[in-house]
């Protein structure tokens, strides 16, 4: 019986969760499924010994956080307009 490869399971995760979000309407959908992708990919990575593969998916996560802070910080603000 051939053993499973845990690594290159993680790889197909990471590459689903990439795929799937591409297809989401919702711009913080997308962002929320594409950054667990691209930590998930980014620690494929890492076990796979592929610096560029964990630079650019480590990257694309930062990028991710950056849009959705800056996102939610924008509502905030505006229903802090609201109030007044």
């Amino acid at each position: 019986m051939k053993e499973v490869n845990w690594v290159e399971i993680l790889g197909y995760i990471a590459s689903a969760f990439i795929a799937i979000s591409f297809t989401m309407e919702s711009v913080v959908k997308l962002r929320v499924v594409n950054f667990t992708g691209a930590v998930l990919f980014g620690t494929y990575g890492i076990f796979i010994n592929s610096i560029p593969i964990v630079l650019v998916n480590y990257f694309i996560a930062i990028v991710n956080i950056y849009y959705l802070w800056k996102y939610f910080k924008s509502i905030k603000k505006a229903n802090n307009i609201k109030e007044l």
